[in-house]
């Protein structure tokens, strides 16, 4: 039994299983061989849980969301960037990643580069010797995050887009991101195409951009709608949805960009019978735009709504990936860094105590493919949220579940629920309780012993 198993366990409390037949457990190891599972990279990625977007460029300067691409250079100029405040006001949050748009649609290029002379290299920050991604790097790892880059694969400024040369220049902007800045956690992409300089769209060349990511930075994960590490939800709302399983059937979704009903709902629930592992990340900006825009400052998301979010995403089995733009001099806006100091400060509240954290749990198989798990807190508490988990070291296999919860005898059901995964979370309306019990009614797979976590659940 590896380390990280076995912590799973311990941290479940001690769990007391029935014995099995040498046929069951025969079928048992059977259906957990042909489970997909997450790769290292991939775990340590969804234990991160909040990970913060920054969307930061000359569309911060020209007040737009998606450039034209014939920006002048020169409107870039923060006065007063601080990458440090950035990664530390993340942190605070509670992320442990964060994505800089290191180039976004505009095809305006945050780092100097030997690919365009439409880069930091042009404007008069730093005095043109400026490099953003590096200060970005500098400053998560000196407050402990983990570094993650997105490059738009769309650019309406380069002259080669739509052309045979384009995947060469963007696989050299690759390179460059890639070998320059020490290790990245997580590489972003997105299948925009639209028209660039010439009016063509490009074809681009996506198994060469995996394989390229894969040589060069082999421990970074790779979002896109498609893969092929990480999925989107399917939305910008920060919004998973559920059911939510994190293996897919790559068909559904062949390559970034692909739209159609089917393909919104493989982002949104994955598969059940999928055969690779590829999570959901839910994306959402603080704001209503993904730059800053001044108009804006006054409608940042409160912490009702940001709370919302997380029980739709962290506690629908995804990441949650949060948007924060900083301002044209470079700094966060103090109306999101307050924000987010009161959004972590409710958090902390709601989740403070677990109330079975050193409880025993007795698991009990009732069936193949159905099994048993109750907590008894120790005396009457009032829980008002309950947080469920696989061991998806193992695979993810819960497809049905109800929980009940009861005083004495007396069991009374409090939710029912599909799919659980990595974190289920389930706000709960009871005065007072003592045990707790979730009853897996189906699985894919012959179920596992869940991870069982209770709070009250109050907010400051």
């Amino acid at each position: 039994m590896n380390v990280s198993r076995r912590n799973f366990l311990a941290s479940a409390g001690a769990l007391i299983a029935t014995a099995a037949s040498p046929w069951s457990c025969a079928r048992a190891m059977a259906d957990a061989t042909a489970l997909p599972r997450p790769t290292s990279s991939q775990l340590l990625w969804q234990r991160d849980e909040l990970a913060m977007f920054v969307h930061f460029g000359v569309n911060t300067y020209a007040d737009r969301e998606w450039g034209l691409g014939n920006e002048d250079p020169t409107i870039f100029n923060p006065t007063a960037l601080d990458a440090r405040q950035w990664a530390r006001s993340a942190r605070e949050a509670g992320a442990r990643a964060m994505i800089l748009t290191a180039k976004h649609h505009d095809g305006f290029c945050l780092f100097p580069t030997k690919t365009t002379k439409h880069s930091v290299e042009s404007s008069p920050w730093r005095g043109g010797k400026g490099d953003v991604v590096r200060e970005f790097a500098d400053a998560c790892r000196a407050e402990n995050l983990r570094v993650g880059l997105y490059c738009s694969p769309w650019d309406r400024n380069s002259p080669v887009y739509g052309g045979d040369h384009y995947n060469d220049f963007y696989c050299e902007q690759l390179t460059e991101l890639l070998t320059r800045y020490g290790e990245i956690h997580e590489m972003w992409f997105d299948g925009a195409n639209g028209e660039g300089p010439s009016g063509k769209r490009q074809a681009y060349d996506w198994p060469r951009i995996h394989a390229l990511v894969r040589k060069l930075q082999p421990n970074a994960v790779m979002f896109s709608d498609a893969g092929p590490d990480v999925r989107w939800c399917g939305n910008e709302k920060g919004m998973a949805g559920y059911p939510n399983w994190a293996m897919v059937n790559p068909a559904r979704v062949p390559y970034p960009g692909a739209d159609s009903p089917d393909v919104s709902d493989a982002l949104l629930h994955g598969d059940s019978a999928g055969t690779i592992w590829r999570p959901a990340e839910a994306d959402v900006s603080i704001r209503p735009g993904w730059f800053h825009h001044a108009t804006e400052d006054d409608k940042v998301k409160s912490v009702e709504a940001l709370n919302e979010i997380w029980f739709n995403s962290v506690g629908h089995n995804s990441k949650l990936l949060l948007n924060v733009p900083p301002t044209r001099e470079g700094l966060f806006h103090e109306n999101d860094v307050a924000r987010l100091h009161e959004w972590r400060t409710s958090r902390d509240a709601l989740f403070a105590h677990d109330l079975a954290a050193d409880k025993k749990v007795v698991w009990k198989r009732t069936g193949e493919r159905s099994a048993v798990a109750e907590v008894d807190l120790g005396k009457a508490q009032p829980v008002g949220i309950v947080r469920l988990a696989e061991d998806i070291e193992q695979g993810q296999r819960v497809s049905r579940h109800v929980l009940h919860g009861a005083m004495g005898s007396d069991w009374k059901e409090l939710a029912q629920g599909s799919t659980i995964g990595a974190c289920k979370l389930d706000r709960i309306v009871s005065p007072q309780l003592r045990k707790l019990r979730v009853t897996v009614l189906d699985a894919i797979a012959p179920p596992l012993p869940l991870r069982v976590a209770a709070y009250t659940g109050s907010a400051v």
